[in-house]
């Protein structure tokens, strides 16, 4: 079936397992998981295939082998087209609607290095400014962990001084539950986002290439 909307009941779902994050919460409610939220978003990743590639759903649960907080459930459904490593676009449905964005979302190692390698150097560095300065005047939000400080070895009169502290580095916006999340028109909205952030996208992962 094609993507026809995410029902109310998808929202309200999570709504619910923010103020009960159980395995009864869970359980009690996996019906309206499966056809309200899961359903509807292997069907939008579907419609958007053509253009963007296949996308992977995230699982439910968390990780909490690691964490304070073991609150069982993720309070959102997320979806990513992968273009490279840790690297595509991603779409996620909560309680407060749709989050719709692209970049780098955790890099490491030898892809950090390279990363500050090509933000560096004035040829490659240059136009991710430009393209990280379009996304924000086109309301973009522009995110990422970042050093609260520099890297070791740059200057503090570095011109991409910003860029070089980030971690990870991506743009993203924010759709409150208006009517139109219920209908076919959320496709469209997320392509234009995605279109939007290809060059980001592209610039990531041109030079941060998978190892």
């Amino acid at each position: 079936m094609g993507f026809s909307g995410f029902p109310d009941e998808g929202l309200l779902f999570y709504e619910g397992l923010e103020a009960d994050n159980s395995k009864t919460y869970w359980t009690r409610n996996k019906r309206v998981y499966e056809e309200a939220v899961r359903a509807p978003m292997a069907a939008l990743g579907e419609g958007l295939a053509e253009e963007f590639g296949q996308a992977r759903m995230f699982r439910p649960n968390r990780d909490v082998r690691f964490s304070k907080d073991k609150s069982p459930y993720k309070t959102h459904q997320g979806s990513y087209v992968p273009k490279g490593e840790a690297i595509g676009f991603y779409v996620q449905l909560d309680a407060a609607g749709l989050l719709v964005g692209g970049g780098l979302y955790a890099a490491q190692g030898e892809q950090l290095a390279r990363y500050r390698q090509a933000v560096d150097e004035e040829i490659s560095g240059m136009p991710l400014e430009k393209i990280v300065a379009e996304a924000r005047v086109a309301g973009y939000a522009i995110e990422g962990d970042r050093l609260k400080t520099r890297p070791r070895g740059v200057p503090e009169d570095h011109p991409r001084l910003d860029l070089l502290r980030h971690r990870s580095l991506h743009a993203s916006r924010r759709f409150e539950p208006e009517g139109w999340i219920h209908t076919p028109q959320v496709v469209e909205r997320v392509r234009e986002v995605w279109r939007d952030l290809t060059p980001l996208v592209e610039w990531l992962a041109d030079h941060l290439p998978a190892d």
